[in-house]
C-alpha cells in the first residue's frame, strides 16, 4: 500500500482557494494558457542538483544593517528561498510568461527520485488535479532532465516545462531588437539539443534488429545535425555583435568617460532608476524580465563630470547556464564597466537570498571584484517609522549603500554624489583662471563643464576659482594662473 506523504507539505492550492496572480496582458486574439504549478522543496539540500547559492549570516547581518533592521539574537533560520518565496516566483514567472494559473501543488521531500523527481503516487495526484482545473500545461520550479521529463509527461499526460525553459519563454517573448533575439534563440538551441532523444519512435537510434536496418541517418540524427548547423550560424552572428561591441566599447575608452553598470535581480527597479538618472525612457516595466537588450545612457555628475550608465538583463535564482553563455556579449559591458551599482529591493523580505543570487552571476562573470556602490531601492514602499530610520553608509565604509526611490526620486542627488567620489576617470582639479571677456566660447564651455566658485570682472577679464575635469582643463590650459 502507498504511503500517504501528503502530511510532508503536499497540498492542492486550486481545491482551497482562488489564486491572485499578476496581472499578464495577452497578446490580441492569444488565449491565455492555463497553468498548473508544481513547487518541490528537497530536505537533503545535497541531493538537490542546482541548489541554492546560500547567503551567509554575516551578509545576512550586512543587508539588515543596512536597513537598520535589528538582527535577532537568536540562530538566523535558513537563508535559502521557502518553498513559498519559490512558489511565488514561479508565479510570477508564469504570468509573465502569460499564462492564467489554474492551480498549485507543492511537496516536500528528502531527496529527489531520479526518473520522475517527485515519485509516481505524487505524480498521478498532480494529473488528477491538473485535469480537474483543464491546465493545459504543468509548470515545475525545478530544472528537470530530458529522461524526468519524458517520464513525467507518460504519467500526467499533459505537456510539462521545467523552471529553465519557462526563463527561456520569457526571454523569446520580450527580445525586441535582432541581437537579444540571436542570444535567445542560441540558448533555446542548446537547451532543445539533449532533449531529441525519445520524443516518438521516429526519432529513435536505429536498432540491429531484423527490420530496423537501411540506408540514410534517422530523423533524431537529422535533426541534431541540423541544430548543429543553426548553432554554429546564431554563434558566428553573435560573435559579430561582440565584435561590433568591442569596437564600439574602445571608441568610448578612447575618451575619459567612466561607465557605471546597473546589476541586481529581476524586478530590483533598475530600468526606473536608469530612467531617473539618465532622464531616459527606457521600458520600465514591474513583469520579469522587461529588459533584455542592453541600454547605455550619459548623465552628468555634480562635478560636472561625464558618465555612462548601463542597464543590463536582470539575474535571477537558478538563471539557466545557457543564458549566461548566450548573453556573454550582452554581460560584457558588466565586466568592463568602471563601476558597478548592485540594484536590491529594499522592500522584499528575501532581498538578501536575492542578493546571493546576484553575486553568483557576477561571480561567474568574473566581476564580483570590481568597485561596486549597493542602492537599496523602492524604499517608498517600507513602513514609515523604518524608512525614517534608514541611514546611508559612511563614505569611508569598504561596503557602501545608498537608500533611494528611483519611482519618487528620493535619495538621487546622494546617490550621484557617491559615484562621483568613487570614480577616479577624469578627477576634477580646483583651478584659478584668467580669460578675456571676448573668449565667449571658453567661458561657454567652462560654465556647462565646471563648477564655478566664484567670478571677477576687471579690465576685460574674468578671474574664476572653478572645479573641472582634467580633460577639459587640458583644453584651457592657457588660462590657467594657479
Amino acid at each position: 500500500m502507498r504511503r500517504d506523504d501528503s502530511r510532508l507539505g503536499t497540498r492542492d492550492i486550486s481545491k482551497r482557494r482562488p489564486l491572485s496572480e499578476p496581472k499578464a496582458v495577452p497578446n490580441p486574439g492569444e488565449r491565455r494558457e492555463r497553468a498548473f504549478l508544481v513547487g518541490v522543496e528537497f530536505r537533503s539540500k545535497g541531493h538537490e542538483g542546482k541548489a541554492v547559492a546560500a547567503i551567509t549570516p554575516a551578509a545576512r547581518a550586512s543587508r539588515d544593517q543596512a536597513l537598520n533592521i535589528a538582527t535577532p539574537s537568536s540562530p538566523a533560520q535558513s537563508p535559502d528561498f521557502s518553498a513559498e518565496e519559490s512558489l511565488d516566483e514561479l508565479r510570477t514567472l508564469a504570468a509573465s510568461a502569460g499564462a492564467e494559473i489554474a492551480g498549485e501543488f507543492t511537496q516536500r521531500r528528502d531527496r529527489p527520485e531520479p526518473a520522475t523527481l517527485i515519485g509516481k503516487g505524487k505524480l498521478e495526484e498532480i494529473a488528477g488535479a491538473a485535469a480537474s482545473v483543464s491546465a493545459d500545461v504543468i509548470l515545475f520550479d525545478h530544472d528537470l532532465s530530458p529522461s524526468q521529463q519524458r517520464n513525467i509527461e507518460r504519467v500526467v499526460h499533459t505537456r510539462v516545462i521545467d523552471r529553465t525553459q519557462l526563463i527561456l519563454d520569457i526571454f523569446a517573448r520580450h527580445a525586441r531588437t535582432r541581437e537579444g533575439q540571436l542570444q535567445v534563440e542560441l540558448a533555446q538551441l542548446e537547451y532543445m539539443l539533449p532533449r531529441l532523444a525519445g520524443r516518438g519512435a521516429e526519432m529513435s537510434q536505429l536498432g540491429g534488429g531484423i527490420g530496423t536496418r537501411g540506408p540514410g541517418e534517422t530523423q533524431l540524427e537529422t535533426d541534431r545535425r541540423k541544430i548543429y548547423r543553426r548553432i554554429r550560424h546564431v554563434k558566428q552572428q553573435i560573435e559579430n555583435v561582440r565584435r561590433i561591441r568591442a569596437q564600439q566599447r574602445q571608441r568610448r575608452e578612447s575618451v575619459p568617460v567612466a561607465t557605471v553598470a546597473l546589476v541586481g535581480y529581476t524586478n530590483a527597479g533598475k530600468s526606473t532608476l536608469f530612467n531617473a538618472l539618465t532622464k531616459s525612457n527606457v521600458l520600465a516595466s514591474s513583469r520579469m524580465f522587461a529588459t533584455l537588450d542592453p541600454t547605455i545612457r550619459g548623465a552628468q555628475l555634480p562635478s560636472k563630470r561625464k558618465v555612462l550608465f548601463s542597464d543590463t538583463v536582470g539575474f535571477i535564482r537558478h538563471l539557466p547556464h545557457t543564458l549566461v553563455s548566450a548573453f556573454r556579449a550582452t554581460l560584457e559591458e558588466v565586466q568592463r564597466a568602471t563601476l558597478i551599482l548592485q540594484v536590491s529591493d529594499a522592500s522584499s523580505p528575501i532581498s538578501a537570498e536575492q542578493d546571493a543570487q546576484v553575486e553568483s552571476v557576477l561571480k561567474e562573470l568574473e566581476a564580483d571584484g570590481k568597485p561596486r556602490l549597493r542602492v537599496m531601492n523602492k524604499i517608498d514602499l517600507l513602513p514609515p517609522k523604518q524608512r525614517e530610520s534608514l541611514r546611508d553608509s559612511d563614505p569611508q565604509d569598504q561596503e557602501q549603500s545608498i537608500h533611494v526611490s528611483a519611482a519618487k526620486a528620493v535619495g538621487l542627488s546622494t546617490l550621484l554624489e557617491r559615484i562621483d567620489a568613487l570614480l577616479e576617470e577624469d578627477r576634477p582639479q580646483r583651478v584659478r583662471l584668467r580669460i578675456p571677456q571676448k573668449e565667449g566660447r571658453t567661458l561657454a564651455q567652462l560654465q556647462a563643464g565646471a563648477r564655478i566658485y566664484s567670478r571677477q570682472y576687471q579690465d576685460g577679464v574674468v578671474t574664476l576659482e572653478a572645479e573641472a575635469p582634467a580633460s577639459l582643463l587640458r583644453r584651457m590650459q592657457a588660462w590657467v594662473v594657479g
